[in-house]
């Protein structure tokens, strides 16, 4: 079974994946956000008017036909796009720079490129219905979330400047072209079956696609999302069940070095084994030293650079340089830290596959064990052993070099 997580990312309004900082004058917020971030609200209003615009020059060849499939020579190119002719967008990022203009096919394929091989390189309004007849609908914005369980039908439509969103499965062979389509329904099944199915004549499916359409180009949503509901007499999905949740809206849990954000099944009910954290760390700071008991870690970072190591038990260890764009892993019960390299904010989301956000810091342990215990074992002297703290830190602050 394949349970999917998305998150909105639109890193040009960083604020909203962040979370409102905290007020000087007010108390720190928690690490988990409110129920009442759950569902549709008719008091949130999603803003549209999100994505700037940016500069970039087409190279040549990337004005043709796409199915031409001319060699894209992005070396040069200031900020590579992903187009081909009318096929493709800008995208604002994140993205690693150096890959695309290294990677020109992968960044605008040739119209040709159609479904997977093996990688021969390296050997949001949204809807949905239930199986109760309960029906869904919300907008959504920047550093928001929604999860669909399996089998669960929807559709996710952009509004005015498009949208780009980050998928997370607990199917690490998951195939887009193996996705439930309503277009692939219908043009496998016979149209008398369809006749019969919906009460309809024959010729009403005259019309229907003759190939899949899984990002497709469609009519102008109303901006009036009242206009989109479709409530059965099973009603809508209960509130405690809905399949979003405004995680643009939560506040920020602000600490030393940075801030945090945690979003689970214990805020989140529908989500059940997933969970998340949105980090965001300061020049200079870091991810504390920590490790996952209940799962491995999978890592995005959304903006900056970074660094981190990874140690493996019972003596490896090796050092990894991120940038915007690029995935992390961290299997479970492997010390790791992300320190922040660069000279902007860090921002990554660490997905857990498991029911509860939870970690093990590796200063709360050294704290929390006896004074006498820790001295013999690893030779601290008092003072140090005075100065270590029992509370998870979760990102320290530090002075970048």
């Amino acid at each position: 079974m394949k349970f999917q997580l998305l998150v909105a990312l639109l890193p040009v309004v960083l604020p909203l994946v962040h979370g409102a900082p905290a007020r000087r004058d007010s108390p720190n917020p928690g690490l988990r956000g409110s129920d009442s971030l759950v569902g549709y609200s008719p008091d949130y209003k999603s803003d549209s008017d999100l994505r700037p615009d940016i500069e970039y020059t087409l190279v040549p060849g990337q004005k043709e036909d796409p199915k031409i499939g001319s060699y894209l020579d992005f070396e040069k190119a200031d900020n590579p796009q992903p187009i081909r002719g009318p096929t493709g967008s800008d995208d604002p990022g994140p993205r690693n720079y150096y890959y695309d203009r290294i990677n020109s096919d992968k960044l605008a394929p040739p119209g040709t490129d159609h479904g997977e091989t093996i990688n021969a390189q390296w050997p949001m309004d949204r809807q949905a219905v239930n199986e109760n007849g309960e029906t869904f609908a919300d907008d959504l914005t920047a550093g928001d979330v929604w999860f669909f369980p399996p089998g669960v039908p929807h559709s996710i439509q952009a509004l005015d400047d498009g949208v780009e969103f980050l998928l997370v499965f607990d199917d690490g062979g998951f195939n887009e072209d193996n996705t439930f389509l309503a277009t692939e329904v219908f043009l496998h099944t016979p149209r008398e079956v369809l006749s019969k199915n919906f009460g309809v004549d024959v010729a009403a499916f005259d019309k229907i696609p003759n190939d899949e359409l899984y990002i497709f180009k469609g009519t102008p949503a109303p901006k009036d999302i009242q206009k989109q509901n479709v409530t059965t007499s099973a009603g809508i999905v209960p509130r405690a069940q809905s399949y979003s949740y405004h995680l643009s809206e939560q506040p920020a849990h602000e600490v030393a070095g940075g801030s945090v954000k945690i979003i689970d099944p214990l805020t989140f009910p529908i989500a059940s084994n997933f969970s998340a954290a949105i980090v965001t760390v300061h020049p200079g700071g870091m991810r504390e030293i920590h490790w996952h008991p209940t799962s491995d870690e999978w890592t995005f970072f959304i903006s900056g650079q970074g660094r981190a190591t990874l140690f493996t038990a019972p003596n490896a260890a090796n050092t990894f340089d991120f940038a915007a764009g690029d995935v992390g892993y961290f299997p479970k019960s492997n010390s790791h830290y992300v320190e922040n390299t660069g000279d902007e904010d860090l921002v990554f989301l660490e997905v857990l596959q498991a029911p509860e956000f939870s970690d093990i810091a590796l200063g709360q342990w050294i704290a929390s064990t006896p004074k006498q215990i820790v001295a013999d074992t690893l030779n601290l002297n008092e003072d140090t052993l005075n100065s270590l703290k029992t509370e998870k830190q979760y990102v320290v602050a530090g002075t970048k070099s």
